[in-house]
């Protein structure tokens, strides 16, 4: 099929009368109607609409290419306008569109997406784009096209390429949390594969475990793979194959780049034995940074589940007690056994204290892991636990059952150095011992490596574990005499980190460092953090419903969610809003979130539940101060991001 078997002389209309974009995309969709190609307006201009929703469909250059696939498309088609002296279609280059083609297409095909890649072919040629601008009559305009599309596709026009059956493209996704980066980057993958005419499938290795798993014949079959990760991903199974490795936030700010890169074969062969040669991206080589970034993330996403499951566990035994009135002695003194004084409250208090007592070997063991692979797991969480306890060359020879000093906890700065130095040291024996024979592969895994490896880190970590637990104590002692002046400006630091990025590096510090106080005892803290990561979404549901001007049709139909994520403490709800518009959304959720932590520590809110949200309030110390944080603080963010936002166009 060639473009003029679906453009026709009645689908076209030289220098049309249009003053806007809205006036430009009606009279196509009416061209459209004339010709017979759609037998909806309303529901095809429904469609084109949410298309340019996405983004503008101006390419530049005087060109627009609106396109939209709809159930009231009757057959495919194309509509063609000119504009003397051009129209406003918010092109990317702020040029004037006076060549304006709108592609009808029916759900069933991708007829439209080879048309679309043909006319933009051919329209980056400044002298046929002006050939069509100087067309006197709707037959010119069709000669000029079919003469252009003969000398540039003489075979394609006589036989389209047949499209090759399954999926071309795969994809995995993960960020260290998997809530929200991980499934965003799957879906823009996906439609950027759809959209670029290559079936893609993307894994997603989400907080649930990983869904839509690829397959042993899919990854045969496919082109090529994209691994869009914030933490590690199983890669083995991609020996052979063109990788492509980048973050996860590239996957959904970039999914079209990548896409395209593996369709021109620029991705490089992944070999499963060669883990110094992975395949990034070309253009974005793994820095230091970022290396150590992702196996920090690939620690604290295995570590949250304990923090989680035990924090909350831990906040039960104390709710529990204070139903029971066991808050405080007869004397009106505070009760030392708060959280356990009964069977009831017991019971899930020490199970929440065992489970959150392994945070800090399951943190070093998977950030080992991540450098070394599963060699490095045994001493990474090895070192974790010596980390925990505080064990020391002194302790071990001064006491007859091994005990841990007191002094020489380093806590979490002591695991994540231990994390650090067990994945290095594995990755040092690797190569100590690369000269063993190729026999010997079978038992260096899961006997040489771990054996060594964890009296090596032992021995480390009961040496440095006085020095990393004087610091430790050292920043304990300091928090928790912090003055009231100093503990408000650390609150609303906290609190606005965790507005900064949604989930990203910002984030997650702040959020590690309220867990990791609450093992201090410094609750106040984690109710900084948490207030702080929950007004984001909240804000931007507020603005949504009381500023329906200033957001488009998409944003507020899920504006509504973003109160249930947000009172759900899970700020990533926030992530298309901040994306779409950063200068005005980022910095409105920061004065939000730094509003609602300074006003949780001139409260004195303490949490000591490092997760759920709103569902932990009941053990939130004053709790209705907390709630008048909360309420302050998305009022602000909303407030100002009303302010800031200018109205939509559809909205006017």
């Amino acid at each position: 099929m060639r473009i003029i078997d679906l453009l026709n002389a009645n689908a076209i209309q030289l220098n049309a009368n249009v003053g806007s974009k809205d006036d430009a995309i009606d009279k196509l969709i009416a061209l459209h109607k004339n010709a017979g190609s759609i037998d909806d307006v309303d529901g095809f201009k429904e469609a084109i609409l949410a298309r340019e929703g996405q983004g503008t469909t101006a390419i530049g250059e005087g060109i627009a290419v609106p396109h939209a696939k709809s159930d009231k498309v009757l057959r495919p088609a194309l509509s063609a306008i000119t504009v003397e002296g051009g129209v406003d279609y918010q092109a990317p280059d702020s040029k004037p569109s006076d060549i304006l083609f709108m592609i009808a297409a029916p759900l069933d095909g991708d007829l439209h997406l080879e048309i679309l890649s043909r006319l933009m072919v051919m329209l980056m040629e400044p002298d046929f784009c002006n050939a069509l601008r100087n067309a006197k009559t709707a037959d010119e305009f069709l000669q000029i096209i079919d003469n252009k599309e003969n000398e540039k596709y003489p075979e394609k026009a006589a036989a389209p390429t047949p499209v090759k059956e399954g999926y071309r493209i795969l994809a995995v996704t993960a960020c260290p949390t998997g809530i929200a980066h991980t499934y965003m980057a799957a879906e823009a993958l996906e439609k950027a594969g759809e959209k670029l005419g290559y079936p893609l499938k993307a894994e997603t290795n989400g907080s649930g475990g990983a869904k839509n798993v690829l397959t042993k014949k899919e990854i045969e079959e496919c082109d090529g793979i994209i691994i869009a990760a914030d933490k590690n991903v199983e890669m083995a199974r991609f020996d052979g194959k063109p990788v492509i490795k980048t973050s996860v936030s590239n996957g959904i700010n970039k999914p079209e780049e990548l896409v395209q890169k593996i369709i021109d074969g620029k991705a490089a062969v992944y070999h499963a034995d060669e883990d110094d040669k992975e395949a990034f991206d070309d253009e974005e080589k793994e820095s230091f940074g970022r290396k150590i970034y992702k196996h920090l993330m690939n620690g604290v996403s295995h570590m949250l589940p304990f923090v989680v499951g035990g924090g909350v566990l831990i906040a039960l035994g104390f709710l529990i007690d204070t139903i029971l009135g066991n808050a405080t002695l007869a004397d009106g003194s505070a009760n030392g056994s708060f959280g356990f004084t009964s069977f009831a409250a017991s019971v899930p208090f020490w199970i929440g204290k065992i489970a959150f007592g392994m945070m800090l070997p399951i943190l070093a063991g998977f950030i080992a892991q991540s450098i070394a692979d599963r060699p490095g797991l045994l001493p990474g969480m090895l070192g974790g636990m010596i980390a925990a306890n505080g064990y020391t060359f002194n302790s071990m020879f001064e006491a007859q059952n091994i005990t841990g000093d007191g002094a020489a906890v380093s806590g979490f700065l002591g695991a994540l150095f231990a994390g650090f130095a067990a994945g290095l040291i594995v990755n040092l024996l690797k190569k100590a011992f690369n000269w063993l024979p190729k026999a010997m592969d079978g038992i260096k895994p899961v006997f040489i490596y771990p054996l060594l490896g964890a009296f090596l880190v032992g021995a480390l970590m009961c040496l440095v574990n006085p020095a990393i637990g004087f610091i430790n104590t050292a920043v304990s002692n300091f928090l928790a005499s912090l003055g009231s002046i100093s503990k408000l400006l650390l609150s609303i630091v906290l609190a606005a980190m965790m507005a900064t990025d949604m989930g990203g590096p910002f984030n997650k510090a702040a959020y590690v460092f309220g867990t990791a106080a609450i093992a201090e005892g410094n609750t106040w803290i984690m109710a900084a953090v948490m207030i702080g990561g929950m007004v984001p979404p909240i804000a931007i549901a507020l603005s949504t419903t009381f500023a329906k001007k200033k957001w488009t049709k998409e944003e507020l139909k899920n504006g509504p969610v973003n109160y249930l994520m947000g009172l759900c403490f899970i700020t990533e709800g926030a992530i298309p809003y901040a994306a779409a518009d950063p200068l005005r959304v980022i910095p409105s959720c920061m004065v939000g979130a730094a509003v609602a932590g300074a006003i949780s520590s001139l409260f004195n809110c303490a949490c000591p539940a490092p997760h759920g949200g709103i569902f932990t309030f009941a053990v939130v110390e004053n709790p209705l101060g907390y709630l008048v944080a909360l309420v302050a603080g998305s009022v602000a963010g909303a407030f100002m991001l009303t302010l800031l936002k200018k109205n939509q166009k559809e909205n006017a």
